[in-house]
C-alpha cells in the first residue's frame, strides 16, 4: 500500500514541477487527438446525418458496415495502417510511420465509425413529424436539414464524447504507428504502459492523472454546452 501513496505523492510532483518527459506525452497526445477528432467531426458528423435521415439504396448494408467497425480493435487498426505506411506499403514514400500525423490517421478510422453510428441513431430517432411540420413552415431543403442537425446536437455532442473518450484511451494504433518513440511520438497511454513495465510507478499514476482530468473537462464542457444549447 506504501508504494501507491508514495507514487500518487511523486506522480503530483511530476506534474508540479513540470517534468519534461510527462508533459512532452501529455502534449504529443493533445495534439495527434486534436487531429484525429477535427478530421472525424467534420466527416463523420454529415455522413452520420446522410445515413440517418436519407433513404437510398444499400443504406442498410451500409449501416451494417458501420456498426461492424464499431468494434475493431485497435490493434487491428495499428496493423492496417502501419501495413500501408511502411516503406514496402503503399504510402511509405509520405514519410508518415512513427509521427503524430501517422497515428492521427490510424485514430481518425477509430473514431469515424463511432461519430457516423451515434449520428446516425440520433438522426432516426428525431422526431418524425419534425419535417412534416418544418415542410408545412415553408422552409427550402437548406433550412430543413440545418433545422433537424440543430434537433439532433445533443446525440452530436454524445457522438463527439464517445469518439474521443476511445482516442484518448487507445493503446494499440499509437504503440504500432508512432514506436513510442520518447520526445516524439509517445502518447500518455504508451507511456503509461512503459513506465508501469519498467516499475516507474509514479510518471504512470500522474499521466493517469491527467487522463482523468481531461475526462473531467470534457465531460463537464458537454454538459455546459448542453444546458446553452
Amino acid at each position: 500500500m506504501d508504494f501507491i501513496l508514495t507514487g500518487f505523492r511523486m506522480a503530483i510532483e511530476l506534474l508540479l514541477h513540470g517534468d519534461a518527459e510527462t508533459y512532452s506525452a501529455i502534449f504529443a497526445t493533445v495534439r495527434v487527438s486534436s487531429y484525429s477528432m477535427t478530421v472525424s467531426l467534420l466527416t463523420g458528423i454529415p455522413l452520420g446525418f446522410v445515413l440517418g435521415y436519407f433513404r437510398f439504396p444499400g443504406r442498410k448494408q451500409v449501416r451494417v458496415v458501420v456498426d461492424t467497425l464499431l468494434s475493431l480493435p485497435t490493434v487491428f487498426i495499428g496493423l492496417v495502417v502501419y501495413a500501408f505506411l511502411s516503406q514496402r506499403g503503399p504510402l511509405g514514400e509520405w514519410g508518415l510511420l512513427f509521427t503524430l500525423p501517422g497515428i492521427a490517421i490510424g485514430q481518425t478510422i477509430l473514431a469515424l465509425p463511432v461519430v457516423m453510428a451515434l449520428s446516425a441513431s440520433a438522426v432516426e430517432n428525431m422526431d418524425r413529424q419534425l419535417r412534416v411540420t418544418l415542410i408545412s413552415l415553408g422552409v427550402n431543403r437548406r433550412q430543413l436539414l440545418l433545422s433537424s442537425l440543430w434537433e439532433v446536437r445533443h446525440g452530436v455532442l454524445a457522438a463527439a464524447l464517445t469518439a474521443y473518450g476511445r482516442v484518448m484511451t487507445e493503446v494499440g494504433i499509437s504503440m504500432m504507428v508512432g514506436g513510442n518513440i520518447k520526445w516524439h511520438t509517445r502518447t500518455m497511454t504508451t507511456a503509461i504502459a512503459l513506465e508501469t513495465n519498467k516499475g516507474l510507478f509514479a510518471m504512470g499514476v500522474a499521466l493517469g492523472l491527467v487522463l482523468l482530468a481531461i475526462a473531467f473537462a470534457v465531460n463537464l464542457s458537454v454538459s455546459f454546452l448542453r444546458k446553452r444549447v
